[in-house]
């Protein structure tokens, strides 16, 4: 049976658990092959951090999609998070027309949250991000860069299911056929994701306790989950339930273990559940 290929296109933070040090082992874990091309190698991620060491990969990017196209690699996935320029934006447009025929084109415009743009981000950068979003199958957004790329205003919760679902097609008519929003609540003590499909015109919602605290690398270990389910065939709202549920449980192990938060959330002991969820036994 063919193995599918992912090729996750992100930084990698050598110690906090995010970007690439998640997406790997997640999309490896679920029987996927998960191929990486690095857009930086930083020796933390910025999130609580200081001093850490950054190289930036852009002018690598080029050479080592001419070296793959040579050899005349394929992926059934292309699955992008953290792009640090507008250049690399470019580059991987390139990459998604060049490589991304047949493929399953997953765009988490990782840029901003809680109501602000990260400051490393020029004001324009949100546009720049909404073109490689049209080129997408699928984009996972959370709610600050879903208003962004919509240029509208943000606003805090509790939403309202109009809101939410309107703010799900207003991003689906800039190209991809599947939005997956996060961040969304609509009571308080209760947070998870919407998912849309334009195709069935079907909207889901999956919904988890909100654990106190702010965990860094979660979002990628939502959006890696949701890829890894989509490659395997899994419906989107089955996805989303299945991002939101394994997120939701890697805090809480954190949480409860009062580990230091800089360093990530504790994935790694929920990912047998993950399997059995995805319905991927062992053999």
């Amino acid at each position: 049976m063919h193995q599918k290929r992912v090729l996750a296109i992100h930084d990698i933070s050598c110690v906090g658990k995010c970007s690439l040090t998640v997406a790997l082992p997640i999309i490896s874990a679920a029987g996927v092959e998960c191929s990486g091309m690095p857009t930086a190698v930083l020796s933390t991620h910025t999130g609580g951090f200081t001093g850490f060491t950054y190289r930036d990969l852009t002018e690598d990017l080029v050479p080592i999609e001419e070296h793959w196209k040579t050899l005349g690699i394929a992926f059934d996935g292309i699955y992008t998070g953290f792009l640090g320029s507008f250049e690399q934006i470019d580059i991987v447009s390139k990459i998604f027309d060049e490589m991304g025929k047949g493929s399953v084109i997953f765009v988490d415009p990782v840029m901003a949250d809680n109501g602000e743009l990260y400051r490393i981000f020029p004001a324009n950068f949100p546009q720049g991000m909404r073109r490689l979003c049209a080129k997408a199958d699928l984009i996972l957004p959370n709610i600050t860069e879903a208003v962004l790329m919509l240029g509208e205003d943000y606003r805090d919760g509790p939403y309202t299911r109009e809101y939410i679902e309107g703010l799900l097609r207003r991003l689906s008519a800039i190209g991809p056929a599947k939005v997956v929003l996060t961040g969304v609540f609509f009571e308080e003590g209760r947070i998870g994701a919407a998912a849309y499909d334009a195709e069935k015109d079907e909207t889901s919602y999956s919904f988890s306790e909100r654990v106190p605290g702010y965990y860094h690398g979660t979002g990628d270990i939502f959006s890696s989950v949701v890829v890894s389910c989509v490659m395997n065939g899994l419906p989107l709202s089955e996805a989303a339930a299945i991002a939101v549920d394994f997120t939701y449980r890697s805090i809480v192990r954190t949480y409860e273990a009062g580990t230091d938060v800089r360093f990530g959330v504790n994935f790694e002991a929920g990912i047998p559940k993950l399997l059995r969820d995805m319905g991927l036994g062992r053999e």
